[in-house]
C-alpha cells in the first residue's frame, strides 16, 4: 500500500472488482475510450492488473479515500506487447469516478505511483498517453511535469475496433524535478 496525505493506493482484490466495473460502465468517465465496456472486459482489465501487480511489481493501483471509499486507479503498467504501436513500454495512467473530478486526485495519486515505480521498481523509461480531447488527463500530466513527445504519438484500435489516436507524454530523465 502507498499512502498520500489524502488516499491510500492499494493492491487490488476483489472488494474492488464491483466498484471498478461500475466505473468502466460510466459513459462520461469513458468518453476518452468511445465510451463504457462490458462487464466482461472490466474484469479483463482487473485480472491484467491484478497479474501485473503479482509478476511485474508494478500496475494500476486501486486509489481510496482515507475511509476506504473506491475512487478510481493511478499507476504504472508495463505493457510487454510488441504489437504496441509503442512497443513493449511503461504507461502511468489513471482513471476515475465522476464524483472524484475535480479534487487533484489523478496528479497525487499518480505522482505516489510514479515515485513508487522509479525508486522501488527501478523503471527508466515511463510515458503516458490519452486521446487529443482529454484535456483533463494532459492537464494531470502537466501538473506531474511530464514532457509531450509529438514523435511519439500514435493510432490504435479499441477493444470495438475502432480507431484511437493516442497523444504521447513521457516522464523526463531525472523525474521529479528536471
Amino acid at each position: 500500500m502507498i499512502e498520500t496525505p489524502r488516499l491510500r493506493l492499494h493492491h487490488w482484490n476483489d472488494r474492488h472488482r464491483d466498484a471498478f466495473a461500475a466505473m468502466h460502465d460510466d459513459a462520461e468517465v469513458m468518453a476518452d475510450y468511445g465510451g463504457p465496456v462490458s462487464r466482461a472486459e472490466s474484469d479483463r482489465k482487473f485480472e491484467r492488473y491484478v497479474a501485473a501487480q503479482r509478476d511485474h511489481g508494478t500496475s494500476r493501483w486501486a486509489v481510496e479515500t482515507l475511509d476506504g471509499a473506491f475512487l478510481g486507479y493511478a499507476g504504472v503498467m508495463p505493457r510487454l506487447s510488441s504489437d504496441h504501436p509503442l512497443g513493449a513500454h511503461a504507461e502511468i495512467g489513471w482513471r476515475f469516478t465522476r464524483n472524484a473530478w475535480g479534487h487533484g486526485y489523478a496528479t497525487e495519486s499518480a505522482r505516489a505511483a510514479l515515485l513508487h515505480a522509479v525508486h522501488h521498481v527501478g523503471l527508466g523509461e515511463i510515458v503516458s498517453y490519452t486521446s487529443p480531447d482529454n484535456a483533463r488527463s494532459e492537464a494531470v500530466m502537466t501538473r506531474l511535469d511530464l514532457v509531450r513527445d509529438p514523435a511519439r504519438d500514435f493510432t490504435t484500435l479499441t477493444s470495438r475496433g475502432e480507431p484511437w489516436r493516442g497523444l504521447v507524454w513521457a516522464v523526463p530523465a531525472g523525474w521529479p524535478g528536471g
